[in-house]
């Protein structure tokens, strides 16, 4: 099974603080740096300083531009061209591309433009990009495959930026948070207001990645990730937990949403199929049925962390005509499940190892890789299928 992550927002969060944190609970940044370079980016090197914050130690990561090259603005078309184009993996691409989606849509509603017409400014710089880009690869190093985050601080007063003064939360980062609907809270220590807490490479990373609510977690990492303040009053620092997600006696604890729908535009179903993905939910699906009247409707499903029922019920409620839902408990057996990442015959390939009581009982290349593979080298799907599947048997213990 993957690992969970938990963006404990203490003192809010930033590019940078996410980055630290990731690499103070063990990332090697020459893991990060390695695979970076797929970008084609140059100019710049990362660093990470252990500092203290109030009390307590924590890693400061920057990314420290070269001197004499010059770097420029970019439009959200550049940075879209500059992931796509990259040698990154297509689902790293994937998760990074909706981070910049999400801010260039939000930039395009605050400055009344298209969003293909969208000019990055600060988010735009190379630090945003490596940040960004960086905490996605990052997660998928560490194996985490779920994201939960704390409520946002944000506090009174103003910032300045490129535009001159702007109120805080900075319009892209409000705008971000009322997208997602996230929770916001006053900050926890009078020093704090006055101060931009979430900055909105922060605020796009959390609202993109992660859903809202503390998962129940066998806590085996912590890291502290610090910004660039160094407050007297309150330490500046951002905590990332990392652990599997609670199990006891081998069963997972849930709720099962459902509700029968009959009078809905169905190319509903997909936005709302999305939503619940991205605030929680573990699985979502739809079954055709038949109603009164031998009208025929749509049972949807949606299978919930417990603590994570309200906002996907209020989800279901606010997203489609539905007048009630219904909800039970629910269990379920997990088997333990990794993604490796092996050299095979064909390249690197990633396959899912699927291990039951310490026992391998299945192994399964992915399938977007494999159909790439397919396609390049001119050799059936199947065959492709085979292969990697035998070598990684042998190859994985």
């Amino acid at each position: 099974m993957g690992n969970t992550a938990y963006f404990d927002l203490y003192a809010g969060c930033s590019g940078d603080m996410i980055l630290g944190a990731l690499m103070d609970a063990g990332l090697p940044r020459a893991d990060l740096e390695k695979e970076l370079a797929k970008l084609p980016l140059e100019g710049y090197r990362i660093t990470a300083e252990k500092v203290k914050r109030g009390a307590l130690r924590a890693t400061w990561a920057r990314v420290i531009l070269d001197e004499g090259v010059k770097q420029p603005d970019r439009s959200y078309s550049d940075i879209v061209d500059l992931i796509a184009g990259s040698r990154l993996g297509d689902e790293l691409k994937k998760k990074a591309l909706d981070i910049f989606r999400n801010m260039g849509e939000v930039e395009a509603k605050i400055h009344g433009t298209k969003l293909e017409l969208v000019h990055f400014h600060e988010i735009g710089s190379v630090d945003s990009i490596v940040d960004i880009v960086g905490t996605v690869i990052g997660l998928g190093l560490m194996g985490i495959n779920r994201s939960y985050a704390s409520p946002f601080p944000v506090a009174e007063g103003s910032v300045e930026c490129r535009h001159g003064a702007l109120p805080l939360p900075a319009p892209a980062t409000i705008e971000l948070i009322a997208r997602r609907q996230a929770p916001v809270v006053k900050p926890c220590h009078a020093a704090m207001q006055g101060r931009e807490l979430v900055t909105p490479t922060g605020a796009a990373i959390v609202t993109t990645l992660a859903a809202f609510s503390r998962p129940g977690l066998n806590l085996e990492k912590v890291g502290y990730g610090a910004g660039s303040m160094n407050a007297d009053e309150y330490p500046n620092i951002m905590r990332l937990w990392i652990g599997k997600s609670s199990e006891h006696n081998g069963h997972e604890s849930m709720v099962l949403l459902e509700t029968n729908i009959d009078d809905m535009n169905p190319q509903i179903y997909d936005y709302v199929m999305e939503r619940l993905f991205a605030q929680g939910a573990l699985d979502v699906w739809f079954t055709h049925i038949q109603m009164k009247k031998n009208r025929p409707a749509v049972m949807m499903s949606v299978l919930s962390p417990a603590d994570a029922e309200s906002k996907l019920a209020e989800t279901i409620m606010r997203e489609t005509s539905t007048l009630g839902i219904r909800v039970r408990p629910v269990y379920r057996h997990i088997a333990d499940r990794d993604i490796v990442e092996f050299e095979s015959s064909y390249g690197k390939v990633r396959v899912k190892v699927k291990r039951f009581e310490d026992e391998i009982v299945s192994v399964s290349p992915e399938y977007d890789e494999c159909k790439k593979i397919a396609a390049g080298k001119g050799v059936p799907l199947r065959d492709v299928y085979r292969t990697v599947e035998a070598e990684a048997r042998r190859l994985i213990k």
